[in-house]
């Protein structure tokens, strides 16, 4: 029961000690931890509720400290893995993989014009706003309750601090990605241009490519890319929304995908239209995946992975999408101001976490777009000198999470170190209990 919570910080096993409460049926359902903290999971000794829109059930009312453990009515790793890989119930919202509807509009979507398609899709969004869960614009429960569990652990200890090793290198106190999903030849075509804008506002970034039937794509293209000190992953296969249609399918197409992953010596993947099915991801040998969204109540797949920090699924790491698409807040929201933007990430921040955004190539050729997206790259910059955060790109990002995951803190002669590749760029950092409330501080060098 503790094994995701010392992921999450990677901090000493023996501060953490969870254990079920005993004697208890059980039924499965939502149900909250500490108000901010919305589960999904199997629940004992209470009837948890069937939808997330009702006042929910507080665990810590069943929550019990004794002799250094923590009882609690709930496993925490099950309700990790249920709000991460999506597996909550579905039944109050439209998260069908590909509904008929969904369907519907890729079989007819290369007849419709741009402006009928944005009508049909704000059509199928439209009742977005009333979605009780995940939480819009951001929902942060995997990280509230790794936060409560943190917490009790330092009740239950009776210490004042428990040590981690910090989210990011050199005790940034956030990270960025900034990625280009290149969706047709205007946005191949303008790629060069993105560059340029990027490397104006000292900004890399990461550019998916669609391997087929979309635009050429000649070695001289990807090395115009890489030379500049860009990457270049993987965006699906053809992009035509049927991905995840069935399970042969999937495999059939995964298969080409892969290769192409070799071909372009790319590390990570990102899905068309953001469509997931976290189950079938032992089919794809990338590094890292990009496809799942924090909260996806304007995406066509609903749902969201309910975190702001990267995590694994099996050897894969993902990296959420944790703000708005460029397209969604131009052409479905129609706001062409980085306000949303802004909030999201002061959000993210709150929890120190990973601010990742998708801009299209395709989608700011235009003046009035281009003028938003050089507007959120000077936000960016802005954040990365006066707030420290760490902009860096998708496999950088990738390297550094994964010898975050391998280092070990040892206590020596009464002090904590940090132990294993990549230890020079890591900071120790506390835990501690502040007017009820947890906080994280990194310790000064």
């Amino acid at each position: 029961m503790n094994s995701d919570l010392e992921k999450y910080f990677r901090c000493p096993g023996r501060y953490l000690s969870f254990a079920l409460r005993s004697g208890y049926s059980s039924s499965c359902g939502y149900f909250q931890v500490g108000g901010t903290a919305t589960c999904y999971g199997d629940y004992f000794g209470h009837q948890p509720a069937k939808r997330p829109d009702v006042v929910l059930h507080d665990a810590l009312q069943d929550t019990v400290l004794e002799n250094g453990t923590t009882y609690l009515p709930f496993v925490p790793s099950q309700v990790f893995d249920n709000l991460r890989s999506e597996k909550y119930a579905s039944d109050w919202r439209k998260a069908g993989l590909m509904s008929g509807l969904a369907k519907m509009y890729y079989f007819i979507r290369p007849v419709l014009s741009v402006g009928m398609r944005r009508h049909l899709q704000k059509f199928y969004l439209r009742d977005w706003e009333m979605l009780p869960f995940p939480r819009w614009p951001v929902d942060c429960s995997v990280d509230n309750l790794s936060q409560q569990l943190m917490l009790l652990s330092l009740r239950a200890n009776r210490v004042e601090k428990i040590p981690f090793i910090w989210f990011w290198p050199e005790g940034a106190s956030s990270c960025a990605i900034m990625t280009h999903d290149v969706e047709s030849t205007v946005g191949h075509g303008f790629c060069e241009e993105v560059m340029n804008i990027d490397d104006s506002f000292g900004i890399k970034a990461s550019f998916q490519i669609i391997p087929e039937d979309r635009y050429m794509i000649s070695p001289e293209f990807l090395d115009s890319i890489r030379r500049r000190g860009f990457e270049v992953a993987v965006h699906d296969l053809n992009h035509d929304g049927h991905l995840y249609r069935d399970q042969n399918q999937f495999l059939e197409r995964a298969a080409k995908i892969n290769s192409y992953g070799k071909k372009y010596e790319a590390e990570g993947f990102r899905a068309g239209v953001l469509y997931r099915k976290q189950v079938w991801y032992d089919a794809l040998k990338f590094s890292y995946d990009m496809s799942v969204p924090n909260v996806a109540s304007l995406d066509p797949q609903r749902g969201g992975c309910c975190t702001v920090m990267p995590y694994f699924l099996g050897e894969i790491l993902e990296l959420p999408v944790t703000t708005v698409q460029d397209y969604t807040l131009f052409y479905i929201l129609n706001d062409y101001s980085i306000n949303l933007w802004k909030q999201q990430t002061e959000l993210i921040m709150k929890k120190y976490g990973l601010l990742s955004f998708i801009i299209h190539p395709d989608y700011v050729v235009k003046s009035r777009e281009q003028s938003i997206f050089k507007q959120l790259l000077g936000y960016l910059a802005y954040l990365k000198k006066e707030k420290g955060t760490w902009t860096t790109t998708p496999s950088e990002l990738n390297r550094w999470w994964r010898q975050r995951a391998e280092m070990t803190l040892v206590e020596k002669d009464g002090s904590w170190q940090i132990e294993g590749a990549g230890k020079e760029r890591a900071r120790l950092a506390y835990a501690s209990e502040k007017d009820g409330q947890l906080a994280l501080q990194v310790q000064v060098q």
